[in-house]
């Protein structure tokens, strides 16, 4: 095998630091008022979203997590894919528009539009949070394990000091360019990830002859231990009932996760009309669609050509094996070249994450909670939200150190299924149920929240088994790494009950105006901040 190249990495890194930093500080020239910071001026148009979207959504366990997942564990690894892109119908069918209609800047705008204001808004804001943080130690993990790799970073010291370069770069972007740079990154990081992904996959199946069967079969020659069982059902989750059950609870997460997740719905803001976000959401499944796809030769064709032995030794483990790939289809100088689109696919996430949260922060909480939606210092807002990223920065930075060397595919599921409790249930019951009120909202945003919060921190992820981020430590009471199968539903039934025993009523008004507005997009322009 060729090895990997440090100085040519740093280089190519480096090339595209100083590229993607150019493009920000142009695009931050125009960015002076909180709509432009915070929403992008509203001036994409749907396929430039799309793209971006797709950049935003194809994280670092879309390409470094899933590849790993379906090189290690075959069919089973792959169902991560298929329960990405199936939740986009979610997207597309239930939120996508009527959010994009309802709300400004933030979810935290659609889910108080009916309710009390500054609760709504408080517990949006917090859920936003929580969700964002999650999603971030993946990012910050697939960003240690990556450049170990590439640098020949054994120590976790040294992995530690790339995460922190990691986030000093991720708050720079969004200290510089606010929505509208960090969106130009994540078309950028898009397209050169899906291109990047596509040359690999036809390099793969000419090895084999463009016969999909022929590298199957190289897949489970590969990998004796596990054999036929890479290509059906079970491999990882079919040992036992519980980790059918863990499958299923997976499943439900990954479908449902993605309606709820802020950094997302978020993007939404940044088109100018209803129909354009529907024309973002088309162009992001085909590009999403088409990327999975590709995760599927990548992953086999890691397992066939690199080897599950050599991947598990690898720095960052499973999360190696599409460099692993490169290094071993092209030699230092593609290896380089994907790192570069993976470290590219991180900074873009981050970034987004980190403007989404600080979004949320600085419209819901201080604009709208301790400014009471007073208008008196429109760059506040601006200065609120750049300092709360810096904060955020520094938080993910630290979770990343202790998260680093887990799968980020399986670390992002986490995310999801906090964002399909806290939030989901949230969102459809404000946009479909007229009776639901503000302590409706509040337990199921809360609630939802801390069922799946401490459901993780009780399950095998966090303790309790060999791949645990606490290995020596074990206080796993719940049995299922993923909480969703449980927390989902319990969160759709706080939501019920928390509605029906109080004696709060739903402002028929305000509930007459959201529907009109979500469906028709009538008043949407100057959606109102109360």
């Amino acid at each position: 095998m060729n090895e990997s190249s440090p100085i040519l990495n740093i280089s190519i890194f480096g090339v595209f630091v100083l590229i993607t930093l150019f493009v920000v500080i142009r695009a931050s020239r125009n960015t002076k008022t909180a709509a432009d910071y915070l929403a992008a001026g509203r001036a994409f148009t749907g396929p430039q979203n799309g793209i971006a979207i797709a950049g935003d959504y194809l994280s670092a366990a879309s390409f470094l997590g899933i590849a790993g997942a379906i090189a290690l564990n075959g069919y089973d690894g792959f169902l991560y894919s298929i329960g990405f892109l199936v939740a986009w119908l979610v997207a597309l069918l239930l939120v996508a528009e009527l959010l994009r209609n309802t709300g400004k800047y933030t979810m935290g705008d659609v889910l108080s539009f009916r309710m009390r204001q500054r609760p709504v808004r408080a517990a949006a804001a917090t859920s936003t949070m929580a969700v964002s943080f999650f999603y971030l130690l993946a990012q910050m993990a697939g960003a240690g394990g990556l450049v170990a790799l590439l640098l020949g970073i054994t120590g976790t010291g040294g992995q530690a000091l790339v995460i922190a370069v990691v986030g000093a770069l991720m708050i720079a972007y969004v200290l510089i360019g606010g929505m509208k740079g960090t969106t130009w990154v994540q078309i950028i990081k898009a397209v050169l990830l899906i291109a990047g992904a596509a040359i690999m996959t036809f390099w793969v199946l000419g090895k084999y002859g463009f016969n999909l069967s022929s590298l199957l079969g190289a897949a489970v020659d590969a990998a004796p231990k596990a054999g036929e069982k890479l290509l059906g059902p079970g491999l990882q989750y079919g040992k036992t009932g519980t980790s059918k059950l863990d499958f299923l609870s997976l499943a439900l997460a990954l479908v449902l996760g993605t309606a709820g997740l802020p950094h997302i719905l978020m993007r939404f803001y940044t088109v100018p009309t209803a129909k354009e976000a529907r024309r973002s959401v088309v162009w992001a499944i085909w590009l999403i669609g088409i990327f999975y796809l590709f995760t599927l030769v990548l992953g086999y064709g890691a397992g066939a050509l690199v080897g599950p032995d050599a991947i598990n030794a690898a720095p960052g483990k499973a999360n190696s094996a599409a460099p692993l790939l490169a290094l071993e289809l092209g030699g230092p100088i593609l290896l380089g070249l994907i790192a570069a689109v993976a470290f590219a696919t991180i900074l873009a996430v981050v970034a987004g994450l980190t403007i989404t949260a600080s979004a949320s922060f600085a419209h819901d909480i201080y604009a709208n909670i301790i400014k009471k939606g007073q208008e008196e210092d429109k760059d506040s807002e601006v200065k609120v939200a750049r300092i709360t990223a810096i904060v955020i920065g520094l938080v993910s930075i630290g979770g990343g150190i202790i998260a680093n060397g887990q799968n980020i595919a399986f670390l992002v599921a986490l995310a999801f299924a906090v964002a399909a409790s806290a939030n989901l249930p949230t969102i459809l019951y404000s946009l479909f149920w007229k009776r639901f009120n503000t302590a409706g909202a509040l337990w199921s945003i809360y609630g939802g929240l801390i069922v799946t919060i401490t459901l993780i921190i009780l399950s095998p992820a966090v303790s309790g088994s060999p791949t645990s981020m606490f290995k020596n430590a074990d206080f796993a009471l719940f049995p299922l790494s993923n909480p969703g199968i449980v927390s989902i539903p319990v969160a759709f039934l706080l939501g019920y009950l928390g509605t029906i025993l109080s004696k709060d009523k739903a402002d028929a008004v305000k509930q007459a105006e959201m529907e009109v507005r979500s469906l028709t997009g009538a008043g949407a322009e100057k959606a109102t901040v109360h």
